[in-house]
């Protein structure tokens, strides 16, 4: 039986300070196909460009990154297309449960008095520093 062969795999190239990026450059970027970012943005629901006039897709680097993470399962780990669409829905629910600011920012009950409502401000104040923390320098 012969050993099975291994793609090369080449390293991604960084990804530049913008706000936004066309589909041919998000393709660059992820080594994937036009075609291929269409179909996973039917597939998975966490890829969701915006779509401006003439239904132009601009991916965020939010979006890249996410493309970035779906190749590496998909290619690199070996999951099927609804293996990795469950593992990302677990790593983010895992994500969301490790970090005590989100889980009580989300798990809070409406405010009804001017100091809850200061609590929840709070809670999205640290959500938001944390996701700017996240951000590429």
């Amino acid at each position: 039986m012969k050993p099975a062969v291994e793609l090369p795999t080449r390293a991604l190239p960084e990804i530049p300070r913008k706000r936004y990026f066309a589909i041919g450059e998000v393709s660059d970027l992820c080594a994937v196909k036009p075609h291929v970012l269409r179909y996973w943005e039917q597939e998975f629901p966490q890829l969701r460009p915006v779509k401006r006039r003439g239904n132009r897709r601009y991916y965020q680097i939010d979006d890249v990154l996410m493309v970035r993470r779906i190749r590496s399962l998909l290619y690199e780990e070996g999951f099927t297309i609804g293996g990795a669409r469950q593992k990302l829905k677990d790593l983010a629910r895992l994500e969301h449960a490790s970090d005590p600011r989100l889980a009580a920012a989300t798990a809070s009950p409406p405010p009804s008095t001017a100091s809850a409502r200061q609590k929840e401000l709070q809670a999205i104040r640290l959500e938001l520093e944390a996701l700017l923390r996240r951000w590429p320098a």
